[in-house]
C-alpha cells in the first residue's frame, strides 16, 4: 500500500460509449514520465487562462513534459458546436501554443462540454496531431523504460450526476451502468503497478458537503477501493485541492482560468484559490505531483510511494 508524504515549496525548480473502450499503449524513453494536467480552462483566454497556458508552457519545458492530461470543461460555457466551432482555436490552438505543450493531450469531457456537440470534440482527435479523446471513457497504459506499467483510466463522470437529468446538460441517453461494468472489469483485469483514475467531478473535496458528489461516492468510490487504486485526479472545482479519504490520494485541478477561493482546508490537507495547473513525475516507486500556480509557484508537492 502506498505511503504519502507532503512538503511545501515557495518555486518550482528550474522554473456515443461503447462497452469496449479503447486501450491506448505508450511507451515512455526513460524510467519515468513527466506531465502536466489542467483543468477548466477553455474561455478564448480570459479569466487568466492565457496566461496558465504561458507558465505551463514554460514548466513543461523545464520538467521535460511527456504529454498533458485535460480533466475536463474543455470549453465554456456551453462546449463546442462542432468542428468549425472558432473555440478550437481561440480556447485551446492560440492558447497552449509552445513547443512544449505540441504533445499528445488526454481529454476527458465535463460538464460544460455536455452543454455543447460531444461529438465534435470525438473527431477533433481525427484532425488534431495532439487531441485524444477516442472514446467517452477510455484507458491508456504506458511501459516506462524500466520495465513498470502505469495504467490511466479516463471516466466519463457527468452521467452519474442526477442533478443534470433533463437539462442542458444533456446525458440522459448515456449509459452508467455499462461505464461502471468497463471500469470494474478493466480495473481488475489490469496488471499495472501504477493505476490512476481521472475524472472531471470531485468524490470528496476539502469543503465538503454539497461539493462533494453523493453519486460518484456510492458508484465510483466503490470500485477504487475494492482495485486498489490510491490516486483520483479531478476538476470541476475551479481551485486547487489535496486531500487523503480511506487510503485513497484526491487531487483537484480545476484552476485553468475562472476559479473561487475554497476557503481553509483542515490539517493534512490543502485548498488554494490561486489560478494554475498540476505536474506530475512518475516512477516505479512514487508519484510526485506538484500544485503549480500562474507565476511558477509550487504551492503545495507531495508524493505517493509505492
Amino acid at each position: 500500500m502506498p505511503n504519502f508524504t507532503v512538503t511545501r515549496r515557495g518555486l518550482l525548480t528550474t522554473a456515443a460509449a461503447s462497452l469496449l473502450p479503447p486501450t491506448v499503449h505508450a511507451q515512455a524513453r526513460g524510467p519515468a514520465a513527466s506531465f502536466v494536467l489542467i483543468g477548466d480552462w477553455g474561455r478564448a483566454g480570459a479569466e487568466k487562462q492565457r496566461e496558465v497556458g504561458v507558465q505551463m508552457g514554460r514548466t513543461a519545458e523545464a520538467i521535460g513534459s511527456q504529454f498533458v492530461i485535460s480533466v475536463g470543461d474543455n470549453f465554456y460555457e456551453d462546449g463546442v458546436t462542432g468542428l468549425a466551432d472558432p473555440q478550437w482555436r481561440d480556447s485551446f490552438e492560440a492558447i497552449y501554443s509552445a513547443p512544449s505543450l505540441q504533445t499528445p493531450w488526454y481529454v476527458i469531457l465535463g460538464n460544460h462540454d455536455y452543454r455543447g456537440d460531444i461529438q465534435a470534440q470525438l473527431d477533433y482527435s481525427n484532425r488534431s496531431m495532439r487531441w485524444r479523446l477516442p472514446a467517452r471513457y477510455f484507458s491508456r497504459s504506458e511501459r516506462l523504460g524500466d520495465g513498470t506499467t502505469i495504467e490511466f483510466f479516463y471516466i466519463d463522470t457527468s452521467p452519474f450526476v442526477a442533478e443534470y437529468r433533463g437539462t442542458k446538460v444533456r446525458i440522459d441517453d448515456q449509459d452508467t451502468t455499462a461505464q461502471l461494468k468497463w471500469l470494474d472489469t478493466a480495473l481488475g483485469t489490469s496488471t499495472a503497478k501504477w493505476k490512476i483514475v481521472i475524472g472531471h467531478h470531485p468524490i470528496y473535496t476539502v469543503i465538503g458537503g454539497k461539493r462533494n458528489t453523493r453519486e460518484l461516492i456510492a458508484q465510483i468510490e466503490p470500485l477504487l477501493q475494492k482495485h486498489q487504486v490510491r490516486i483520483y485526479i479531478n476538476g470541476h472545482d475551479h481551485n486547487l485541492q489535496y486531500l487523503q479519504r480511506n487510503n485513497i490520494h484526491y487531487i483537484t485541478n480545476g484552476a485553468g482560468s475562472e476559479v473561487y477561493e475554497p476557503g481553509p482546508a483542515k490539517p493534512g490537507q490543502f485548498a488554494s484559490g490561486h489560478h494554475g495547473f498540476m505536474t506530475a513525475n512518475l516512477s516505479a516507486d512514487r508519484f510526485q505531483f506538484s500544485l503549480i500556480d500562474d507565476g511558477g509557484s509550487a504551492l503545495y508537492t507531495g508524493e505517493v510511494l509505492a
